[in-house]
């Protein structure tokens, strides 16, 4: 029901290029540029002004982004409430979440929505997030769940909730008696730390490289597939992990382990929905808008 023209306004408006909403639409530009007339004329107004080889919202603008946000918003909610009139819904939703995710983020969610959708058969892939994406562009799955920061150019992203990355140890470590180190301190602490094709892995990669220091740098004793297993191994070693501040709620509150603080070290990540460009299953959406309410609610 949403005015496709707003959709386009918004992409332009965000990437402010008519070259990067056709891309992120999958629509031509001429397609782009005759939506955007279209409103001028509506409006009988300039949206944008030219500026060279770039473009700029004008007052106008800035006043159709603003309505339109909250507009699609609107359509959002609508659709989603007339769904839940129906409570009908029904059928196969093959889901694909990161590790981080299927772990500490899904587990109550997915059973609020089995107890409002009965009638939906649900399957959940486990994987990092690029096995999630592989299975993704291989048909495997219909909606993924990842963490990082690394997007595909196939896919197509939403967020939905904020995470943080910590670095922590065992309370009987040796290292428990920092409370901050700075940037150069941790590459002399042994870490451990998730595998290769890990969002959390990726994310702790692209801060290091802000501070102008590379993997390579670190004292990284180990590698590991899980972030269970990441603490099972902190609980016996005078190692320090990067993990989600999510994954050791229960362990904070027992006292086992410490957050370190690392002085000026931003580690703050989105987990998202990621699903294929052009493709929007029915279920896929419904599980989506389920989320965001959820979410909402906590």
């Amino acid at each position: 029901m949403a005015d496709f023209r707003l959709k386009v306004f918004l992409s332009v408006a965000r990437n402010l290029s008519f070259t990067k909403a056709s891309q992120e639409l999958f629509i031509t530009q001429p397609a782009i540029t005759k939506h955007i007339h279209e409103l001028e004329s509506v409006y009988k107004t300039r949206l944008f002004d030219r500026l060279g080889n770039r473009i700029a919202l004008t007052r106008a603008g800035l006043l159709l982004q603003e309505h339109s946000k909250r507009i699609l918003d609107d359509y959002k909610r609508l659709d989603y409430e007339m769904h839940l009139l129906q409570n009908e819904c029904s059928g196969e939703l093959r889901l694909g979440a990161s590790t981080t995710i299927a772990q500490y983020v899904l587990p109550p969610f997915l059973a609020r929505f089995i107890e409002k959708f009965p009638q939906v058969s649900l399957s959940l892939l486990n994987g990092n997030s690029r096995d999630v994406e592989g299975a993704l562009l291989g048909h495997r799955i219909d909606l993924g769940l990842v963490e990082g920061i690394i997007r595909q150019p196939n896919l197509k992203y939403t967020t939905f909730l904020k995470d943080e990355l910590v670095a922590v140890v065992s309370t009987r470590s040796k290292l428990v008696k920092h409370d901050e180190i700075t940037v150069k301190e941790l590459c002399d602490v042994p870490l451990v730390l998730r595998e290769r094709g890990s969002g959390t892995l990726d994310v702790l990669e692209t801060s290091l490289l802000s501070h102008n220091v590379r993997l390579s740098d670190m004292n990284v004793l180990m590698y590991l597939g899980s972030t269970e297993s990441i603490k099972l191994f902190l609980e016996n070693t005078d190692c320090m992990g990067i993990v989600s501040v999510r994954s050791i709620d229960r362990e904070l509150v027992a006292g086992q382990f410490k957050v370190i603080e690392i002085k000026d070290l931003d580690m703050e990540r989105e987990f998202s929905f990621v699903r294929l460009q052009g493709e929007e299953s029915g279920l896929s959406q419904v599980f989506m808008q389920f989320a965001e309410h959820y979410n909402k609610n906590l």
